[in-house]
């Protein structure tokens, strides 16, 4: 049985249970398994309508909701092969991955969106854009099992980032998923231990990104339910309602929800600042094996009468938080753990079909990510990248042999083009990447030349690098004759016209240059990042304080 014929297996016995919950606020609004089963059917017939065949690519463009829960589902179903893209992308960007793919049908939330797509594709392109409320209604519906497929057939294609260039499409076969999905399950249980009822699992980010989508399959799989977030302005609110066991995070998000804690605490009056302070210094001190006896009654206090509150108005039902898509910071991890909440750090590619690594429940590192999930393999090349082998390793580039290629090593090995350290015990660290792009705690993807080009422009600037990997946002060191307040203005205006992941918050002028001498340049003048980032270690942590 496939990962496919599971999910149908679900959807014919949870016919009374709430598989996909969206959530409006302080609505929770479920779709019970046989209504979800029905609309599967029902576009199962749609699909049949606008000709899709087994083979053929279906694109999905939308944002989450049972709906989008329901189309999936009925691709696979169809053994067609379904490629879900990000909603809020640049139309000219999806119009790019359409045609690459070449699908049988695009799916487009909504009017606006399917309009913006057919300017983009043009009107040569041979690829229909048909809105995902016309497929609701008017057919026959499907009721049979779903179309055998064999383990080498491919699934779904995922597009990367594009920031190395245009974006490529990750296929993924059947065997992929039905390697993945039993590890995560097996992982998820050890991590929540023995419950009496079910696990209640929030999600916020894409469904159309690798790690969503696993996140998504694995309820199904399970034979559970997952919660939508449906307002990521309104997050605070749905979380109150979700009331999760867990969720999966971008770093920035805990990183927000340890600044505004720690904003909220400031404003308390003096004596519960003063416990918090207090239990914060005990807590490192008893973590570190330095606490005194004081420590220990202090930290108790502070548990009990402090700590224990802010970690129900974080959440009440969390049994501990998943963070993937970029390093976690070792003190927000700690702070986490400091108020009861475990972080469990996933690290992975979409090549990798979303995950090589996961922490264990109780034996979680600060700064680590873990310890490669079972039958995945890991080893250190040159320049230290960390090197994978396993069943995880996607099938390939969809038409794009030759940088297929390029991912494997001369004995099979997919390079994963991270710089990383592996201590005795297996545990990986990431350290950077052997290509240059920057990846915030945001979780975006950002080339550093680009932005460099543009602060050379701006009158005065000699020599420009961007910093920010694992950080909260981009800063900047630059040479030259000048001084920060003489670039303010510039750089307002180009940060203007960048997304906020892309902006340099706060600059460093160095009137010394970068130079071989001084180890920041190669003999032929290349940028030595890691050497500089350690040259201006002092400036830089003076950029982030």
């Amino acid at each position: 049985m496939s990962f496919i014929d599971r999910f149908y297996e679900v959807l014919g016995t949870a016919s009374h249970k709430a598989l996909v919950t969206e959530i409006h606020g302080k609505t929770p609004m479920p779709t019970f398994g046989a209504e979800l089963g029905r609309w599967v059917g029902l576009l199962r017939g749609a699909l049949r309508h606008h000709g899709v065949v087994a083979g053929d690519r279906v694109v999905l463009v939308a944002n989450n909701s049972a709906r989008w829960v329901a189309t999936d589902l009925a691709i696979l179903g169809e053994g067609a092969i379904a490629v879900p893209l990000y909603a809020r992308q640049a139309a000219n960007e999806l119009a790019g991955m359409i045609r690459d793919c070449a699908p049988r049908l695009v799916i487009a939330e909504n009017e606006s969106l399917a309009a913006a797509l057919r300017e983009a594709l043009g009107a040569d392109d041979a690829s229909p854009v048909i809105l995902m409320d016309a497929l609701f209604g008017g057919f026959t519906p499907v009721t049979a099992p779903p179309l055998p497929r064999a383990p080498a057939d491919p699934v779904t294609i995922i597009y990367t980032s594009g920031t190395s260039g245009e974006p490529k499409g990750v296929v993924y076969s059947v065997a992929n998923v039905d390697f993945m999905l039993p590890v995560i399950r097996d992982a998820i249980g050890a991590m929540l231990g023995a419950r009496r009822e079910e696990d209640r699992v929030f999600h916020y980010l894409p469904l159309c990104f690798a790690g969503s989508r696993m996140v998504l399959w694995m309820t199904l799989y399970r034979g559970r339910g997952i919660l939508l977030s449906t307002d990521l302005t309104n997050l605070a609110e749905e979380m109150k309602t979700a009331q999760p066991n867990y969720y999966l995070n971008v770093p920035a998000l805990l990183e927000r929800v340890r600044t505004g804690v720690e904003k909220k605490v400031s404003e308390k009056p003096a004596p519960i600042r003063g416990l918090w302070n207090k239990g914060k210094a005990a807590y490192l001190r008893v973590r570190q094996g330095k606490g005194s006896v004081l420590d220990q009654a202090v930290l108790a206090i502070a548990k009990r009468v402090v700590f224990e509150a802010i970690r129900k108005q974080i959440g009440a039902n969390l049994d501990c938080l998943i963070c993937g898509s970029a390093a976690l910071p070792e003190e927000t991890q700690r702070w986490f753990e400091m108020l009861g909440i475990p972080v469990y750090q996933v690290y992975g590619l979409t090549e990798t079909t979303a995950i090589v690594t996961m922490d264990k429940p109780g034996q979680a590192i600060a700064g680590r990510v873990g310890w490669a999930i079972p039958g995945v393999e890991m080893r250190l090349g040159e320049e230290d990248e960390l090197q994978v082998r396993g069943p995880n390793i996607f099938v390939g580039y969809w038409g794009r042999d030759e940088a297929t290629a390029a991912t494997r090593t001369a004995d099979g090995w997919f390079r994963t083009g991270d710089q990383a350290d592996l201590d005795k015990g297996g545990s990986l660290k990431l350290i950077g990447r052997v290509k240059n792009v920057l990846v915030p705690s945001s979780g975006h993807n950002v080339p550093p030349e680009p932005l460099e080009e543009k602060l050379l422009s701006m009158p005065g600037v000699e020599q420009a690098v961007v910093f920010g990997h694992a950080r909260a946002h981009l800063v900047a060191i630059v040479t030259g004759d000048m001084d920060v307040a003489s670039l303010e203005g510039p750089l307002e205006a180009m940060n203007a016209e960048l997304p906020h992941y892309k902006r340099i918050r706060k600059l460093h002028v160095s009137k010394e240059r970068l130079t071989p001498e001084n180890g920041c340049l190669t003999a032929n003048q290349k940028l030595k990042r890691r050497a500089i980032e350690k040259y201006f270690a002092a400036a830089l942590e003076e950029l982030y304080r």
